[in-house]
């Protein structure tokens, strides 16, 4: 390998779009790829370089999470037996008919704030798919997500972006402030998840 082919090999602006839709859609359906740190990358790298277009980079990301999404909740609407012992293996009837009815009375809200909050998407969705919730209420639900997912995060790329005109070091901040916020969000969900107990124990 030429010196050429290795700097090629590290450059940030070698993220090309299929490699971004690949990543999305990827870590969308098995949450092995940090999906906001290649979203936040790409927008750094659109708007440091121009070697990407950062309205493209919005569209694969979305076309990306969205398939992902629709993956993952019609493997628990097939009637897949894992997301059917995932969801009902440790649920009294009782609270498996309060979820139903949560999801009957705001199941748009709930599908919007999983795709936004750290590891809240495959709960939501295969607890959704599961529960049989409907494709056509699903779907305007997870557009919507996705869109604002995209958003959020291509955002935190052009905020790098912006701060150095180095694309390695635009990239490097945009995949760390991204990590930051993903922790900072699970912290603050186990928090909710704590205090909720909690009250219910009290009940």
């Amino acid at each position: 390998m030429t010196t050429a082919q290795a700097a090629g090999w590290t450059d940030p602006s070698a993220l090309g779009y299929s490699a971004l839709f690949g990543g999305v859609l990827i870590g969308s359906i098995i949450p092995i790829v940090p999906t906001g740190a290649v979203v936040g990358a790409a927008a750094a790298v659109a708007v440091t370089t121009g070697a990407l277009s950062l309205p493209l980079v919005l569209l694969l990301s979305v076309l990306g999470a969205l398939l992902g999404d629709f993956v993952t909740f019609a493997f628990a609407h097939a009637g897949s037996s894992v997301a059917q012992r995932w969801v009902t293996g440790r649920q009294s009837p009782e609270r498996l008919a309060a979820v139903r009815a949560q999801f009957e009375r705001r199941g748009a809200v709930i599908v919007v704030i999983g795709r936004l909050m750290p590891a809240g998407r495959i709960p939501v969705l295969l607890a959704a798919g599961a529960l049989e919730y409907p494709w056509r209420r699903l779907v305007p639900a997870a557009v919507l997500g996705c869109i604002l997912w995209a958003v959020a995060y291509a955002l935190l790329g052009v905020l790098s972006g912006g701060l150095f005109d180095d694309p390695v070091l635009a990239t490097t901040l945009a995949a760390l402030l991204v990590l930051v916020l993903a922790g900072i969000g699970s912290l603050v969900s186990a928090w909710l998840r704590r205090r909720r107990a909690r009250a219910g124990a009290v009940r």
